[in-house]
C-alpha cells in the first residue's frame, strides 16, 4: 500500500506539490519494479538507452541476418532510412526525457493555486477532487489497456501499412500487387518497436487529456482572481511557465516529422515544399494541443476584467472627483504644497492599476512561449532546407539577408 507521501496513493491530494501528470500508471509501475525508473522519475539515462535499444537493436540485427543492412536488394536498406533511426534514437528518447522535464516543472503548479490563493476556503473540497480524480486517471489500467488496442486496431492496421510505409521496396517491408510482404525485421518494427512508440506517443496525449480535465474542473471553481495581479491575468501567468515543460514533447514531434519528409526527399524524390501543409498541420496540433487546456479560464478571465473594470472604474471616479475638488476647486488647506503632495503620486497609482485592469489578457499564454514552442517544433525540419540548395548556397542568403 501506498505510504502517506508516495505519489501512487490517493493521499497525495493532501500533498498538492506532489502532483504529477506521469508518476503512474501500470507501465510505470512495470519500470518501477524493474529498477528502470524512480519513485521520482529518476534514471532517465537507463530507461531511455534500455527502450531505444529494445525499440531499434532489433531492427538492426534482424536486418543484417535479412541481408538489407546496407545494401541488397531494396531501394531502401536499413542504415539508410532515416525515418526509422530519427524516431528510434531521436524522438523516443525525447518522449522518455519529456517524463521528467514535465515532471519537474509541473510538479509544483497545483501548489500554486493554493500560495496565491486562488482557491477558496469553501472550494478546497472541490479542488481536492479535481487532483484525486485526475490521479485515479492517470493510474487507470483500463485507460492503458485501451489505448494500447487503439495502437494495433488503428496505429499499425491503418495508419502505418496506408500512410506511413514507402512506396517502395525497403528492408520492413515489399510492395506486391496484394499488398505488402513483411520481412522478419519488418514484423518485430511493424508489431514490436512501431507499436511500443505509438504507446508512448498516445499515453503522451492522455495525459495532456487529463492535464486538461484537471484545470477545465479548477475553472468551475469560484476562484479569486485579481484584476490588478501584474501578470495581467489575475494571477494565473505561472500557467503560461507550464508549456515550456512541453517542449521535449514538441521536439519530438518535430523529429518525427522531419524523418518522414526526409525518406520522401531521398527515396521519392518529393521537395521540402511539397509538406507545408503537413508541417503546418504538425505545428497547429501541438501548439493547440498544449495551449488548449488553458482557454478553459477565458470566461473567468472575462468575468473578472469586467468586474475589475467596473469597481476600479467606480473607485477611480471617486478619487479624481476629490482630487479634482481638492487642487483645482480650492479645496485644499492653504499650508498644504502640491509639489511633493502624495495625492499626485496616488493618482498616479491609482491610473496605473486601471490600465492593469483594462489590458488584462483572455488567457493565460504568452507570446514568448507560443513562438518558443514554435520554433523548437520546425527546428528538426530546418536541416531539410539543405536539400533544396547547398550549405554554400544557403549561407550565401543568409549572409545576404543579415548583412
Amino acid at each position: 500500500m501506498a505510504s502517506p507521501h508516495s505519489p501512487f496513493g490517493a493521499d497525495v491530494r493532501q500533498q498538492p506539490q506532489d502532483f504529477s501528470l506521469v508518476l503512474g500508471g501500470p507501465l510505470f509501475q512495470l519500470l518501477r519494479r524493474a529498477h528502470v525508473t524512480g519513485d521520482a522519475g529518476e534514471l532517465v539515462r537507463r530507461r531511455t538507452m534500455l527502450i531505444a535499444l529494445l525499440a531499434w537493436l532489433p531492427l538492426l540485427a534482424l536486418s543484417a541476418l535479412d541481408g538489407q543492412l546496407l545494401s541488397g536488394s531494396v531501394a531502401v536498406p536499413f542504415l539508410r532510412d532515416v525515418d526509422v533511426h530519427i524516431r528510434f534514437l531521436l524522438a523516443l528518447p525525447l518522449l522518455i526525457v519529456a517524463e521528467l522535464v514535465v515532471h519537474q516543472r509541473m510538479r509544483l503548479v497545483v501548489r500554486q493555486f493554493l500560495e496565491r490563493r486562488l482557491i477558496p476556503a469553501s472550494a478546497s473540497g472541490s479542488f481536492e477532487a479535481a487532483i484525486a480524480s485526475a490521479f485515479r486517471l492517470r493510474n487507470s489500467v483500463l485507460a492503458e489497456l485501451l489505448l494500447i488496442a487503439f495502437v494495433y486496431l488503428v496505429g499499425v492496421s491503418v495508419v502505418w501499412r496506408h500512410y506511413m510505409t514507402l512506396a517502395t521496396p525497403t528492408w520492413y517491408a515489399t510492395p506486391t500487387a496484394v499488398g505488402t510482404t513483411l520481412s522478419l525485421a519488418g514484423w518485430w518494427y511493424g508489431y514490436v518497436s512501431l507499436p511500443f512508440f505509438q504507446f508512448l506517443l498516445l499515453r503522451w496525449y492522455f495525459r495532456i487529456f487529463i492535464w486538461a480535465r484537471f484545470l477545465f474542473r479548477v475553472s468551475r471553481i469560484d476562484l479569486s482572481l485579481i484584476p490588478t495581479h501584474p501578470d495581467r491575468v489575475g494571477g494565473l501567468g505561472f500557467l503560461s511557465n507550464t508549456a515550456y515543460a512541453f517542449v521535449p514533447l514538441a521536439a519530438a514531434h518535430g523529429a518525427m516529422l522531419a524523418g518522414l519528409i526526409a525518406n520522401r526527399i531521398f527515396y521519392q524524390g518529393a521537395g521540402l515544399l511539397d509538406f507545408k501543409v503537413e508541417v503546418a498541420v504538425v505545428l497547429i496540433f501541438l501548439l493547440c494541443l498544449v495551449f488548449a487546456p488553458l482557454l478553459v479560464f477565458a470566461p473567468r478571465l472575462a468575468e473578472a476584467k469586467r468586474t475589475g473594470l467596473r469597481e476600479y472604474g467606480t473607485l477611480a471616479e471617486r478619487y479624481v472627483r476629490d482630487f479634482d475638488a481638492k487642487w483645482l476647486r480650492g479645496g485644499a488647506p492653504a499650508e498644504e504644497q502640491l509639489v511633493g503632495s502624495a495625492d499626485i503620486q496616488s493618482l498616479a497609482d491609482l491610473g496605473n492599476s486601471f490600465e492593469v485592469v483594462r489590458t488584462m489578457r483572455a488567457v493565460p499564454v504568452t507570446k514568448e512561449a507560443v513562438f518558443q514552442l514554435a520554433a523548437v517544433t520546425l527546428l528538426p525540419v530546418v536541416p531539410l532546407a539543405l536539400t533544396m540548395m547547398s550549405l554554400e548556397d544557403l549561407l550565401k542568403k543568409l549572409f545576404g539577408i543579415l548583412l
